[in-house]
């Protein structure tokens, strides 16, 4: 596994920035919180704890309670890369997450979202 900044990052120090992006474009931290829960298994008190933790990205995915199954379903371009196309599992965990909170910013529904 290639040792990237990112997974040595505390997602306590990123998370406010996934609410200022979303809030900028008139979306809430409820609204934040919901994709991430969706996406890790996380219910609000786990989220919080994570962040009360400022545990790193490595570990705040391998203690996800369960990452949602449709995942696979979140497609397009982070950072110049597809993510589906994304080999390191963990990478792509975080780009999916990062894809999602992109989605929101955009003013998509939480239906799509959420694939539902």
């Amino acid at each position: 596994m290639a040792n990237h900044k990112i997974f040595t990052m505390a997602f306590a120090r990123v998370y406010p920035l996934y609410i200022q992006k979303a809030e900028r474009k008139n979306r809430t931290k409820e609204e934040v919180d919901q994709v991430i829960c969706w996406l890790t298994g996380y219910d609000p008190a786990g989220l919080q704890q994570q962040i009360d933790q400022q545990n790193d990205f490595a570990t705040f995915f391998a203690e996800a309670p369960a990452l949602h199954p449709n995942r696979s379903l979140i497609k397009g371009v982070v950072c110049g890369v597809r993510v589906e196309e994304i080999e390191d599992p963990l990478m792509q965990q975080i780009r999916y997450l990062d894809k999602l909170i992109d989605e929101l910013a955009r003013g998509k529904s939480m239906d799509k979202i959420l694939r539902q």
